[in-house]
């Protein structure tokens, strides 16, 4: 659908009042605004969005959306690594007090919403009060949040919240001291808080928005931001095409000499480039949905886009020969990096299903043997080129708290998979398949998304269950509808994966939390002693004390097997010669802001 067609004008009308109005400011405007016409991004998202409301949205599609139209207090900075807050909507990082129990941040003044009936025709400013509404809705019993792990029980006084909402109740530990000073109170020390300020879900949004479009899901498919960018077009599950905003504050790239110097060389270029420039560069961005693997791998070769991140296993041999670039793609000017990507791919069981769910033995035993009939190897050789680690824990390598000499002790064994089924009464039937321990048939659910690396994966399940005498049928959705399934409790397994929203271990461990049962735990784990120790862990840094638990919880997770750890992916990505400025990030989902095109490097006509 197209969203606001008369928005842009009246920025146009509009953007003058959000500036000094000097004779300066304008001429900067108009200088920033011719060096960004004409150019435009080409970019792909590989699944479907749900909507676009910050406190609602969890998938991939939507947050890269989202993190473009709404602002967060903070942000990272693109070319640091190790990764490095900063400030966004605020000044810089806050004012930290109270033994790391209290955030002050300064808001910059001057940050506008982009225009909307809801405010009758009047710019509307940002201020600290914004922020603490925003917060507030994570908690809305109606909105079912699944970003509210982020917030419950550790703001001073939320408990008001979770026994009667309201959006007028004020707590001690969101307060809004001033037009632009926001106060922040934990119960304890978390020292993740920070991240969480720099995530999609914490981003600002309007009340009076809100307000006027109150219907299930309607804000979300109605977003009004102050990010660098807004929506123009929005056709649902095919082309949003977003528009650089034109009241966006000043934003202008810098690195200090120090941080400079220490850079790597491309990385010192890209910095260079940038240097002084008023971000977004490009005036439009049009972003296709494109869920198939060979689509978007055709789309790449011709031109259609500016960059394709984790190439395709299944269709590595269309680019790379021995690992490397094609010489005739190389020939072209198309430029290969390879990224360690904070991702872990699982297939999880549903701990409240009937057929395999549960904490007895003979259901622990089911569950045992369908992670030790998972062939890793083959997984990794054949379906993923290589381009991947076999996961030992849930934690990638590179985030706070990963052991790298951590060894699952679930490993491919086949035989003792059958050995485990006999011994709790799985007994093989004259078709050669295997009955529950009462002699009812047992035929396993696993809902996979319908799409060709989709079917491969089904092929490799099925045979290595099929290898136990495990009878496996499939059922085809695409992932956000089995995503919504999944949260309450209709899917029995499932094989996902779940890409850092921060650079923490407990972004990962939070995943089998029993109190996050109906979000991020689609497993539905609920294990006492996994819960006691993850919530002594998550009030820690990464110490000793807290790597002893996570290698307690990793161990509780091997035991009851409430998933199948696969892989930790590691990502070929591919960018076109005319494409600049490209550098993945580690935690934030997109570099759209960034990134700016040479019109003079061959795009094909007509892209």
């Amino acid at each position: 659908m197209s969203v606001h067609k008369t928005a842009c004008a009246a920025g146009l009308a509009i953007a003058l009042l959000f500036t000094s109005g000097s004779h300066a400011a304008t001429e900067a405007a108009d200088a920033d605004a011719d060096a960004r016409a004409g150019k435009t991004l080409h970019l792909f998202l590989s699944t479907s969005e749900t909507g676009l409301d910050p406190a609602v949205a969890s998938d991939i599609a939507s947050l890269n959306l989202m993190e473009n139209v709404f602002d967060p207090l903070l942000r990272y900075d693109y070319l640091a690594r190790p990764v490095k807050l900063q400030g966004n909507t605020a000044r810089g990082l806050p004012k930290v007090e109270d033994g790391g129990r209290s955030y002050t941040f300064q808001l910059q003044p001057g940050i506008f919403f982009t225009p909307d009936p809801a405010f009758k025709g009047k710019p509307r400013e940002v201020t600290a009060q914004d922020y603490v509404y925003s917060l507030t809705r994570l908690y809305d019993p109606n909105l079912k949040s699944p970003w509210l792990f982020l917030l419950e029980d550790k703001l001073v006084g939320d408990a008001a919240l979770k026994a009667r909402f309201s959006y007028d109740t004020p707590i001690a530990g969101l307060q809004a001291l001033d037009k632009y000073t926001l106060r922040i109170r934990l119960n304890g020390v978390d020292p993740n808080f920070l991240f969480y300020l720099a995530m999609p879900a914490t981003g600002v949004v309007a009340r009076e928005v809100a307000e006027a479009y109150p219907a299930a899901g309607q804000f979300g498919n109605h977003p009004v931001g102050t990010g660098p960018f807004m929506i123009k077009e929005w056709k649902r599950s095919d082309k949003i095409v977003l528009q650089a905003n034109p009241t966006f504050r000043k934003s202008l790239f810098h690195t200090e000499p120090a941080a400079l110097a220490t850079l790597p060389p491309a990385d010192q270029a890209i910095a260079t480039a940038l240097e002084g420039r008023q971000l977004p560069l490009v005036q439009r961005i049009e972003v296709r949905i494109v869920e198939e693997y060979q689509s978007r791998m055709l789309g790449f070769l011709k031109g259609e886009f500016d960059y394709l991140e984790q190439v395709p296993e299944s269709l590595t041999d269309m680019v790379l020969v021995h690992g490397k670039l094609k010489p005739e793609l190389a020939t072209k000017g198309i430029t290969l990096d390879r990224f360690p990507v904070l991702q872990t791919y699982y297939m999880w069981m549903n701990m409240e299903d009937p057929v395999l769910g549960g904490y007895t033995r003979d259901k622990l035993a089911l569950r045992r043997a369908i992670a030790l009939s998972y062939n890793s190897r083959e997984d990794i050789a054949l379906l993923k080129k290589g381009l991947a680690l076999p996961a030992q824990s849930p934690l990638p390598p590179n985030v706070l708290g990963y052991d790298k000499d951590y060894r699952s002790p679930v490993g491919y064994d086949p035989a003792l998979a059958r050995a485990l089924l006999d011994r709790y009464g799985y007994k093989l039937g004259a078709d050669g398949f295997r009955h529950q321990p009462d002699g009812t048939p047992l035929i396993l659910s696993m809902h996979t998304e319908a799409n060709m690396v989709g079917r491969l994966r089904d092929e490799l399940w099925r045979r290595n269950l099929n290898a136990i005498g495990l009878r496996v049928e499939f059922k085809s959705d695409k992932k956000t509808e089995i995503i919504k399934a999944s949260r309450l409790g209709k899917v029995q397994m499932f094989e996902t994966n779940w890409v850092a929203d921060f650079p923490d271990g407990d972004n990962f461990m939070q995943l089998l939390y029993g109190g996050n049962v109906g979000r991020a735990n689609y497993a539905r784990f609920n294990l006492p002693d996994y819960n006691k120790r993850y919530e002594e862990a998550r009030l820690l840094s990464d110490t000793p004390r807290r790597r002893s638990l996570y290698f307690d919880m990793s161990q509780l997770i091997h035991a009851y097997t409430p998933w199948v750890l696969l892989t930790h992916p590691i990502s070929a990505d591919l960018q076109q010669p005319w494409l600049k400025n490209y550098r993945r990030h580690p935690v934030e989902f997109t570099s759209w802001r960034y990134l700016d095109v040479d019109m003079t490097r061959g795009r094909p006509a007509g892209k």
